[in-house]
C-alpha cells in the first residue's frame, strides 16, 4: 500500500471514530442524561464519560490533522485553499481547529479551574444546552464530510 493510500485510510477511519463519537454523544447520550431523575448523577456520569471520550477524540483529531496535512502536501493541493469550489477543505480545517482547540486547550483548562459544577446549577436544561452546542458542531461536520466525499469524487461547484 502506498503512503497516500495509507494516509487516506488513517484519515477516514479517524474521522469516523471522531465524528461518529460526537454523533453518539449528541444523539444518544445527552438525551438520556437529560431525562435522568438526578441531574447531579447525570453530570457525574457525563464528566466521567467525557474524560474517556476526550482521550479517544484527542488521538483521532491528531491523526486527522497529520494525515490531512500529509495528503495535502503529497498532492501539492495547497491551491485548493484559494478556490471556492473546494470549500470543504476550508471547513475541514475550521472544524479541525475548533475541535483541536476545545480538546487540547479549552476542556483541560476548564477542568483545572472547576472540579465539578455546583449540584443546584445542574438541570435538564444544562444537558439541553450542551446538546444544542454538540448538534451545531455535528451538523457542520456532517455537511463538511458530505462535501468532501462528493468533491473528492469530482462533484465540484462549477466556476472559478
Amino acid at each position: 500500500m502506498d503512503d497516500f493510500v495509507f494516509a487516506r485510510v488513517v484519515h477516514v477511519l479517524s474521522v469516523v471514530l471522531w465524528i461518529g463519537g460526537v454523533a453518539m454523544v449528541t444523539l444518544v447520550l445527552l438525551p438520556v442524561l437529560k431525562q435522568m431523575a438526578s441531574p447531579k448523577e447525570a453530570m457525574v456520569f457525563f464528566s466521567n464519560f467525557r474524560r474517556r471520550f476526550a482521550a479517544q477524540a484527542r488521538l483521532t483529531t491528531l491523526l486527522v490533522g497529520l494525515s490531512g496535512f500529509y495528503m495535502t502536501f503529497i498532492l501539492d493541493a495547497w491551491h485548493r485553499f484559494i478556490q471556492w469550489q473546494y470549500w470543504w477543505m476550508h471547513t475541514m480545517v475550521l472544524i479541525w481547529l475548533l475541535f483541536t482547540f476545545m480538546l487540547f486547550i479549552a476542556e483541560p483548562k476548564s477542568r483545572k479551574q472547576t472540579k465539578t459544577p455546583l449540584p443546584q446549577n445542574i438541570t435538564a436544561q444544562t444537558f439541553l444546552d450542551i446538546q444544542r452546542k454538540h448538534l451545531g458542531l455535528l451538523i457542520l461536520s456532517l455537511i463538511t464530510i458530505a462535501g468532501a466525499v462528493a468533491g473528492s469524487h469530482g462533484w465540484l461547484i462549477p466556476g472559478g
